[in-house]
């Protein structure tokens, strides 16, 4: 017999080799039939799959991001089926599920899969989803796999293999179609219901620009045809969002293949708005004692060397800058954090000297390839809104603590009041990708933990997500339509200390290491900018917007009353603009609509005699007419009671 701990704290034996769903089905018949997978001491396994030792169990659902899994695993391999059939000779990459759905890179050979192939490919999965086959799950051993897939020419696949472990392979067949995969899957093809291929593009195998060019094949599934429709109607709604195609309509950033690739430029109405997210900020780390530095755009690869930085991303960063000195090499700044380290070692420290908190909007450089380039979530030059604090081991607690709450106060400004946490920590097995000792990071997955609990805020532990010097928390945002987004993270650093020498004088005369915390409340401030426009659709909280107010007079007789107005408004800090076109007021107030401007001030002769104007609310309409005066007060309020608030 084995025992099984229930999330709940409690205990139940079982025959050894008991599987999952034989564990719902004892507890009941409903939950059965809505399990997709179930958890293991931490792993994620296919309801089917025997549980052989005691273990922490738990079930999951649709409703849980580990349910989901399992169900868009099994459909890239449903698809993946479907091409097999449809394609004979096409070879498979790989076929994960991601946050919204999945995807298949595939080789097809000398045909060419196009979008409108797509509605063909999903019937063909309906039609196989009718069959229900059984997933099976099977161990096989490196030689076998090696034979199984070479004798079909499954060249990607045996790549894959060639870098596996013996005894720890497994393939998964549904019908006539077997994978190299780790799982976890369903037990049958019978719970997806809906189908919907989304879209057909290019991907580099392993992602790398010197191997072949495969095709992508995005797809996502549902056990209910109603969440499909919902699902597409939010991928409508999120079209009309997406912040490439409002940005161009409010002119705030662009990019230009003559610049380059990944390069945005930041127009005047974005840099405005940029500069007012950096001065909000700046004022929130002036109340935590920030300092604030500005580092150069490059580093000699040196100090690359020493961070570590370059072992592990110098592959994958710009080529080095040679100078006319050989032997001479810098790189493009990657990131703040080793030249804060130099800042530190410019100055004897004392541990009365600590917390020193360093803080730089820094922009880096990191050399995305060009087919995961994104508006402005994914780019080769961004600014991080960095820090790092240099503090004593007994002072990190608090100091994430700080963090936390500076955090809290960016979300809550930006309306941003659905998110969650992850804690990341170092993968359990695989130790080789991290620097440091076991014991640093032990004591820094420690202090994350319980500056969690002791806040309140729930967080999911990620085992592997860690950055390779230190564990961290990320901060998931759901936006105005459900979507997540990875903004704020705060990162607990033991390792980089050591590799610069770090030092203070502690009370004891001693020399110590200090500890390092990274944090970034927005993340970067090309990321941050497009998730808050998606958010707000463009409608931008009233401090923050760039264009407060747009004044329409009624004919050109009064542009010169307008005028008077804006400079007004101007002197007493409102941003305004004139719509002096020659067009009819009505085309004018629905085109300022469009500009997502937050009011409108509407003036003609009444208004010019007796120093007035009429007052429009952008989705508001009309709210009345007033002394301009008066509305420059009501409105700097408005804007100062937001302030107020955080």
């Amino acid at each position: 017999m084995i025992k099984i701990k229930f999330p709940d704290g409690s205990v139940r034996e079982y025959n050894e080799g008991v599987n999952g769903l034989q564990i719902a089905e004892s507890i009941s018949s409903r939950l059965a039939q809505e399990v997709l997978a179930c958890g293991v001491n931490g792993e994620i396994y296919d309801l089917g799959r025997p549980i052989n030792e005691d273990a922490n169990f738990v079930l999951y659902k649709w409703d849980d991001e580990e349910g989901k899994h399992a169900f868009w695993h099994t459909s890239a391999h449903l698809l993946a089926e479907a091409l097999q059939e449809l394609y004979p000779g096409i070879q498979f990459g790989i076929g994960p599920a991601i946050e919204n759905g999945f995807y298949y890179d595939v080789d097809p050979g000398d045909a060419v899969i196009k979008e409108n192939d797509l509605p063909a490919i999903e019937a063909k999965m309906m039609e196989l989803v009718a069959k229900k086959e059984a997933v099976v799950r099977k161990s096989i051993s490196k030689e076998d796999a090696l034979k199984m897939f070479g004798d079909r020419g499954e060249t990607y696949k045996c790549e894959l293999i060639s870098e596996l472990e013996d005894g720890h392979i497994s393939t998964y067949t549904q019908g006539t179609f077997t994978d190299l995969c780790r799982g976890p899957h369903l037990m049958t093809t019978a719970p997806i219901k809906a189908i919907k291929l989304t879209t057909v593009a290019g991907a580099y195998w392993r992602g790398h620009e010197d191997r072949k060019m495969l095709t992508r094949i995005y797809g996502i599934t549902f056990p209910k045809k109603k969440m499909l429709d919902e699902y597409l109607t939010l991928l409508e709604e999120a079209k009309k969002r997406d912040h490439r195609k409002i940005g161009k309509e409010m002119q705030l950033f662009m990019f230009s293949e003559t610049v380059g690739k990944g390069l945005p430029m930041w127009l005047p109405k974005g840099t405005a708005l940029r500069l007012r997210l950096q001065d909000f900020l700046r004022r929130i780390q002036t109340r935590y004692d920030y300092q604030e530095v500005i580092t150069p755009p490059i580093g000699n690869k040196l100090l690359y060397v020493t961070s570590g930085h370059y072992a592990k991303y110098g592959k994958d960063a710009f080529q080095p800058i040679h100078t006319p000195e050989e032997g001479e090499e810098y790189f493009l700044k990657p990131m703040n954090c080793p030249h804060h380290c130099e800042i530190y070692k410019n100055f004897p420290r004392s541990y009365k000297d600590l917390p020193l908190r360093i803080a730089e909007f820094g922009t880096v450089c990191r050399y995305e390839q060009s087919g995961e380039l994104h508006g402005l979530t994914r780019v080769r030059s961004f600014t991080q809104d960095d820090a790092h604090i240099f503090c004593r081991p007994d002072q990190v607690k608090d100091e994430f603590l700080r963090v936390m709450d500076i955090i809290s106060i960016v979300f809550r400004s930006m309306n941003f009041a659905n998110f969650e946490a992850q804690i990341s920590l170092r993968d359990k097995v695989n130790r080789e990708k991290y620097i440091g000792s076991d014991e640093n990071w032990e004591r820094a997955e420690q202090a994350i933990i319980e500056a969690c609990e002791e806040k309140g805020l729930p967080a999911k532990i990620e085992y592997g997500e860690a950055a390779f010097y230190g564990p961290k928390l990320d901060f998931m945002v759901k936006d105005a339509i459900g979507r997540r987004w990875q903004l704020g993270t705060i990162q607990v650093d033991y390792n980089l200390p050591e590799r610069f020498e770090l030092e203070y004088m502690g009370s004891d005369n001693l020399k110590h290491r200090p500890v390092m915390i990274h944090r970034a409340p927005f993340g970067s401030m090309e990321r941050f900018v497009a998730v808050l426009i998606e958010h707000t659709a463009g409608k931008f909280p009233l401090w923050l917007t760039p264009e407060q107010v747009a004044i329409l007079p009624i004919s050109e007789k009064f542009n010169e009353y307008a005028e008077q107005i804006k400079m007004y408004l101007k002197i007493h800090e409102i941003r305004a603009i004139v719509d002096d076109r020659n067009e009819k007021i009505g085309r004018k107030i629905r085109d300022n609509e469009m500009k997502r401007i937050p009011y409108m001030l509407i003036v003609g002769e009444k208004e010019a005699e007796n120093g007035e104007v009429a007052v429009r609310r952008q989705g508001e309409g009309d709210k009345g007419t007033m002394k301009y005066e008066e509305f420059a007060k009501i409105l700097n309020e408005e804007v100062q009671n937001m302030i107020n608030k955080w």
